[in-house]
């Protein structure tokens, strides 16, 4: 068996790397086109690999935060796919925040594609399914 910390390092990076497919999958489904390691990049003046490292290590930090913290916050529900939904809203809101804060700090955010609306519904959606897909993969407190 794995440990808590291994499982929650690998859940992260699956978990990112399902949210990113459906990020760029949304096109297809009329949502705008969602790319965040182009804006972490885009952001920061980094190259964009740069921004996918950022964007995977922020993943696989959420899903040690809700291994170590939100899990026994979500004790007492009994669905995970209802604790991961909880969870990736938490995260969507947190991600909301810092955004704004580094677009304060480094002069602005670059400007999304289509309606903001919907790149606030997609992004909401992207970190719901990353969170669920936290929830199923990682361990339950115990």
């Amino acid at each position: 068996m794995k440990t808590k910390i291994q499982q929650a390092v690998l859940g992260g990076i699956v978990a990112t790397a399902v949210m990113t497919m459906v990020m760029f999958v949304a096109p297809l489904m009329g949502m705008p086109k969602m790319n965040p390691a182009a804006m972490l990049a885009g952001m920061m003046g980094f190259p964009i690999i740069i921004g996918w490292v950022m964007h995977f290590m922020v993943g696989v930090i959420f899903a040690l935060a809700y291994v170590f913290l939100f899990s026994g916050i979500f004790a007492k529900i009994s669905s995970k796919i209802v604790k991961g939904a909880l969870f990736g809203l938490v995260v969507f809101l947190f991600a909301q925040v810092m955004m704004a804060v580094i677009g304060a700090v480094m002069g602005g955010m670059p400007s999304p594609e289509g309606s903001m609306t919907l790149v606030i519904l997609g992004s909401m959606m992207g970190h719901i399914v990353y969170g669920i897909v936290v929830a199923l993969f990682v361990p339950n407190k115990e």
